[in-house]
């Protein structure tokens, strides 16, 4: 009860987080290992709430989708990500990409969210290629004509997508094939015992030679330590992300590391 109870209390101060200005996106480097160039990052929501601090997002995603103010809170986070997407296509890199998750229960939802979303960087004059969408492999496996219409619709546009924590899901090939996919995102459980489990390696391998064959680029996640870095280069792995680049941040500070990094 007392759980319950709480849940219920979180899902009602999670209504007014938004209009309170509670929310934040942070922005975690996605680095190009050939030559250790950051010219993407992936957006995400973070929630300070005003008692309990900062609450994690694996506690209030879920209770989001649940009460379908993920369309809302996703709507926030773009914008708020396209704004700092032209500042920083003006001032670092004018090819500079973020991408955005999208949640089933977002994509499954909203009719209008491609049609309103490329208005928007229309508006801001950004191009469609300058955002990129992460979904679920799950998601694909959907064979509803909306789901199609709306990938599609994006891949018109110019909006990349990419396929997060490839591997653990359902990993039905077939969907690479139908669909207009751009990126593979290595989850990170495959990425974790890289240098001391032989399998672990194998997998990674095939998948970064899987996707090139197929023209996608690979992006592993959460990547800790140099030796994880060195064996995801030798394999061919296009970018990289996780602690050992940097945390996920607050605008301000991933915009020092970007001049840093110029410098």
């Amino acid at each position: 009860q007392q759980t319950a109870q709480s849940r219920l209390r979180l899902i009602n101060e999670l209504r007014g987080a938004l209009a309170g200005n509670q929310f934040t996106v942070h922005y975690q480097p996605i680095m190009e290992l050939a030559t250790g160039s950051i010219h993407k990052a992936e957006a995400l929501a973070r929630w300070q709430h005003p008692v309990l601090g900062m609450v994690s997002p694996a506690r209030f995603i879920p209770l989001a989708e649940e009460t379908g103010m993920i369309a809302e809170i996703g709507d926030w986070v773009f914008k708020e990500s396209a704004r700092q997407l032209e500042r920083w296509r003006e001032s670092h890199n004018a090819g500079f990409q973020i991408s955005v998750n999208v949640s089933p229960v977002q994509f499954n939802n909203s009719d209008c969210m491609c049609k309103s979303w490329l208005i928007h960087l229309q508006e801001l004059g950004l191009p469609g290629q300058s955002l990129c969408i992460e979904i679920t492999e799950g998601l694909l496996l959907n064979d509803e004509s909306s789901i199609t219409d709306k990938l599609i619709g994006f891949r018109d546009a110019g909006i990349q997508v990419a396929i997060d924590d490839f591997g653990t899901g359902y990993s039905a090939l077939s969907y690479l094939k139908k669909f207009d996919i751009d990126y593979l995102k290595i989850d990170q459980s495959f990425v974790r015992d890289l240098v001391t489990d032989p399998d672990d390696m194998a997998l990674s391998e095939a998948i970064i030679v899987m996707a090139h064959k197929l023209g996608l680029k690979v992006i592993a996640e959460g990547v800790e330590t140099e030796e994880q870095r060195k064996l995801l280069t030798v394999a061919g792995c296009d970018y990289a992300q996780g602690y050992l680049f940097s945390r996920p941040m607050p605008a301000d500070e991933f915009e020092k590391m970007l001049k840093a990094s110029r410098g």
